[in-house]
């Protein structure tokens, strides 16, 4: 068959493909009627021979049987041949190129990224098990790094002689988004808070030995951002999935990327030296609202001495966290390509991550787990504190109670808001599957004194206790350990090797002392069942899930404001100059 009448049938070797004209193209420029040779010369005239040396052109067979339209068709069509080619050409280019420029675009910014290890040591703490739909809410530990190691974070917050110092870990946020994605909550501890600090190894592999009497800023010190997600880890019992870092250059750029955040002070306020205080972020604003961005948002987030205390700063620093997720919504800023690309390019260079998010598509991953979060289920909050004792002046420490109530609402999902239909910690949870338990008197189950967390000493003779208790009901086997093992949350842990088994062997134990299915967790290093006592569970021989319902937050925690304080010695107004 002819070449021509192939093309007229709309056949060959793409079949189904419907022509350009269905599709709204102008089919003529491309494909003439006789099926003009796509690698033939625009310019061969009437006399030529075809390219191939096939057919007459005479003989009405082949290409040349349709070349009978004299010099002004020929013309014209070969004219359109010559076009297309070009066309086609010139697409086919700016195609290539831009998708060649798209590769490199993406590895430009994955190059831009930093990273470093998720964790610096073992907080002994294992990812929630998901609820009955398979979700799980997702952790992320935003720190603000107060390094001085290049000249712009010199120009922006310090001296030149502390660009040789370790960075501290200055602002320290948990972003808690919930596991069906509908709330959020930012936790922030004080950065002079006093906390245990676990054995931290650095990514150099120099080792820092535990303790107990050093500020919570200090972890960037004592093993960088990965012993700083460990510390929290241990405090709140809460497994972290990533850890995010930005120092004060990355906080200006990011600042002016978003394009102005508003905030607001309820007299004008010059955070400056006086004759008491030296120092001072040098925010200057007049009374009411201000977009700020660039510096000024730096200024804003360094605030302390103005707004009074470490607390204060932490409101500050939430009501700036609070008006930029509202602009990044207002922004459209998770559909709109043209502000991806910028918040792109800004944040590869702003921030240091943890490894196991360090590209490009698993950030954007992860910023559209906020993108349905509504701003009036975004909740901020403080852990309360009270002063260190040793240095009541200088430290401040965690008031236990609180604490614990706000480790347990994140740990259980609860949200830290009202404004939900349900709270998704009472979503209801997949029923146990697998083989019947062995008889309770043949298995061989070890208690572990963990409650000495949070500051509180351990409560003597806990594990005997609980032993005594499981011996009681069949557990006959059941020995306590001396060797304590401080957690937040009370689990019973079996040996991943065990399989299905032993994790039904493990559910019956929970089950025999009140505690929920999700307490137990597969542990590679564990050899029997294991059940350690946590600060959750301090008294009593059955375990009691605190009831927390949505939004009940301990005093003092729920930290929004409308409009910040000025401390007296700041105040300013606005016109003068003066103070």
């Amino acid at each position: 068959m002819g070449q021509s009448s192939v093309r007229r049938e709309g056949t060959g070797t793409r079949g189904g493909v419907p022509p350009a004209r269905d599709l709204g193209w102008d089919e003529s420029l491309y494909a003439d009627e006789g099926g003009a040779d796509s690698t033939g010369d625009a310019r061969r005239t009437d006399g030529d021979a075809d390219a191939d040396g096939g057919g007459d052109r005479n003989s009405g067979e082949g290409r040349t049987s349709h070349r009978r339209k004299g010099p002004r068709g020929r013309g014209r069509k070969s004219g359109k041949r010559k076009i297309l080619r070009w066309t086609a050409a010139t697409l086919s280019i700016l195609i290539l190129a831009t998708a060649g420029a798209g590769y490199l675009y993406y590895q430009h910014l994955n190059g831009n990224i930093r990273g470093g290890s998720r964790a610096g040591g073992d907080s002994g703490v294992k990812k929630a098990e998901p609820n009955a739909l398979g979700d799980t809410p997702l952790n992320i530990l935003l720190i603000g790094s107060d390094s001085r190691a290049d000249a712009k974070n010199v120009a922006l917050g310090g001296g030149k002689n502390d660009r040789d110092r370790k960075p501290l870990a200055d602002v320290q946020m948990l972003l808690h988004i919930s596991a069906d994605r509908k709330n959020a909550s930012i936790i922030s501890i004080p950065r002079d808070t006093v906390v245990p600090i676990p054995k931290c190894t650095a990514e150099d592999g120099t080792p820092y030995p535990a303790t107990n009497n050093r500020p919570i800023n200090e972890t960037l010190q004592r093993g960088g951002p990965g012993c700083t997600l460990t510390t929290w880890e241990s405090l709140a019992g809460v497994y972290i999935d990533h850890w995010m870092m930005v120092d004060f250059a990355g906080v200006v750029s990011m600042a002016d990327e978003v394009g102005g955040v508003p905030v607001c002070v309820k007299t004008g306020v010059w955070d400056k030296s006086n004759a008491v205080v030296k120092g001072g972020s040098g925010l200057q604003l007049p009374k009411g609202t201000t977009e700020i961005k660039g510096e000024q948002a730096l200024q804003w987030l360094r605030t302390r001495h103005a707004f009074g205390s470490d607390q204060n700063r932490a409101k500050a620093q939430h009501m700036y966290m609070n008006g930029m997720m509202k602009r990044l919504q207002e922004q459209n800023a998770w559909t709109d390509t043209g502000r991806l690309m910028g918040l792109a390019e800004t944040a590869t260079k702003a921030l240091q991550v943890s490894d196991e998010i360090r590209t490009v598509k698993k950030l954007f991953d992860l910023s559209m787990q906020l993108k349905n979060v509504k701003i009036d289920r975004l909740t901020t909050a403080t852990i309360p504190t009270v002063a260190y004792p040793p240095r009541p002046n200088e430290w401040l420490q965690m008031v236990p109670a609180s604490a614990d109530k706000m480790w347990a609402m994140v740990r259980d999902d609860v949200a830290l808001d009202k404004n939900g239909d349900k709270d998704p910690g009472k979503t209801a949870t997949a029923k146990p599957k697998g083989p019947a338990a062995a008889p309770p008197g043949s298995l061989d189950v070890t208690v572990v004194n963990g409650t000495g967390t949070g500051g509180r000493a351990a409560v003597e003779r806990r594990a005997s206790s609980i032993a005594s208790t499981l011996q009681g009901k069949g557990f006959t086997e059941a020995e306590a350990s001396r060797t304590p093992e401080p957690r937040t949350d009370s689990v019973v842990k079996y040996p991943t090797s065990g399989g299905d088994q032993a994790k039904s062997d493990a559910q019956s134990v929970a089950k025999a002392l009140g505690l929920p299915d999700s307490a137990v967790r597969a542990d590679a290093k564990t050899e029997n069942i294991t059940l350690v006592i946590g600060g959750d569970w301090r008294e009593g021989s059955t375990y009691k899930k605190p009831a927390h319902e949505a939004g009940d937050l301990p005093d003092g925690a729920d930290d929004k404001v409308d409009c910040m304080d000025v401390y007296s010695v700041y105040k300013w107004d606005g016109k003068t100059g003066k103070s």
